[in-house]
């Protein structure tokens, strides 16, 4: 990769934004760009609870990321960083000798040689604060510069999905890990934080569609385990801001994407009715929230008219990238039920079938197979054969083989 130039950080406004953001809606072209400066009362202490506005600062580096410090450490230093590369000199230097570079480090390829425009600062599971020194931590300015140049790769490296995933997947939690241990929270580190969101949802949505091998199976589950961790923190961010401040503009679209993430239950953290009651007013009625709970009803009702319907015609792009594989089940369970209540001498026509589930027809019949159930062919056209005793393949809820969505309006967003 050729060396880009990067200059050591010079305090300034960073008006730039990555091309990252064309994965997914503008969302964050309405948030106010704080100023590099940060003042004292934007500094938190570590203590966060979201269910009491006279306590909002309880816990709340705790629940930055667990694995940010050692066990040893329970209050982190307040800090403000000073370096002003990608990656600390020190740590670099030490990498180099030690050939510990990721292919995206590498100067001209070379394993043991990188410069500060290419190398980033790794994540460390265990770090105590008193080994922690401002020299070593990014400030907020070169924090977003790292995400910019971290999501462009996203776009642009040319590698395949799943090693661009993991570099990016460990770099942006030792960003993660630099602003716990500065405890700020400004518009410029919400804003941040919305956008690693965003990083993990699509890479939930690329690993779904991934074959399922031990190796993207274990990226899939850690992705999940980050998305989530990163989501509670912002929603904490969010409070500690709404409290001093106001609402921020983004707050509806990230509640509701956390929200669709509860369609399975392997995401049940807690009990959805305790999570509501701890949810702002504006934001339970907003249109992004709406349509989140109307998916939720829908799939737990079984009604997949609605289903497919209302995600083809509301979802964002992010949105979708979670409900997708929630598609998939709904037409199952759409073609078992049309089956057992058609009638026998008179097959369901596949033509139907792909308008009412927004498929083509021949990936409707490769699906009826998925499922255990069976077609014909009349000669007027393909049909389903109705069958009293059709039920899913117990093996098809495993099949990891996706049909797409037929839609125009998801299309032209992603």
């Amino acid at each position: 990769m050729a060396d880009r130039r990067r200059q050591p950080y010079k305090p300034r406004r960073n008006d730039s934004s990555s091309s990252y953001s064309s994965h997914s809606d503008s969302i964050q072209s309405n948030i106010p760009k704080a100023s590099n400066q940060i003042p004292n009362s934007s500094r938190i202490s570590p203590s966060y609870k979201s269910t009491t506005s006279s306590s909002k600062t309880d816990d709340f580096s705790n629940r930055l990321d667990s694995n940010h410090y050692g066990d040893d450490d329970r209050d982190p230093p307040n800090l403000i960083g000073a370096c002003p590369f990608m990656c600390p000199v020190e740590e670099r230097e030490r990498r180099e000798r030690l050939r510990d570079l990721a292919v995206f480090e590498r100067l001209h390829g070379n394993p043991a040689k990188t410069s500060p425009t290419l190398a980033v600062k790794k994540f460390c599971r265990t770090i105590s604060s008193k080994d922690i020194k401002a020299s070593d931590v990014r400030p907020v300015p070169v924090l977003e510069d790292t995400l910019n140049y971290l999501l462009d790769l996203l776009c642009s490296s040319g590698r395949p999905f799943d090693v661009v995933h993991d570099f990016i997947f460990d770099r942006t939690r030792s960003i993660r890990q630099d602003l716990s241990m500065q405890n700020i929270v400004t518009d410029q580190v919400i804003c941040m934080y919305e956008r690693m969101v965003k990083f993990h949802i699509i890479s939930y949505h690329h690993l779904h569609r991934s074959s399922r091998t031990p190796n993207t199976a274990s990226m899939f589950h850690l992705n999940l385990e980050q998305l989530m961790k990163v989501m509670t923190t912002l929603f904490s961010l969010y409070d500690v801001n709404r409290a001093a401040h106001s609402m921020s503009p983004n707050e509806s679209e990230f509640f509701s994407l956390y929200l669709l993430l509860h369609l399975g239950p392997d995401n049940q953290v807690e009990p959805l009715s305790l999570w509501f009651r701890r949810i702002p007013s504006p934001v339970m009625e907003s249109r992004a929230m709406r349509f989140a709970r109307r998916i939720l009803r829908y799939y737990r009702l079984g009604n997949y008219k609605r289903f497919i319907c209302t995600t083809e015609e509301e979802a964002s792009y992010l949105q979708y990238c979670i409900i997708e594989p929630y598609v998939n089940e709904v037409r199952m369970l759409a073609l078992c039920c049309i089956s057992y209540g058609g009638y026998k001498l008179q097959p369901y026509p596949l033509q139907h079938l792909s308008k009412l589930l927004m498929m083509k027809e021949s990936d409707v019949e490769a699906l009826s197979v998925d499922c255990a159930l069976e077609t014909s062919n009349d000669g007027t056209g393909k049909g389903l054969v109705s069958s009293k005793q059709a039920v899913i393949n117990k093996t098809s809820k495993e099949h990891h083989k996706y049909y797409e969505l037929v839609s125009s309006r998801i299309e032209r967003r992603r």
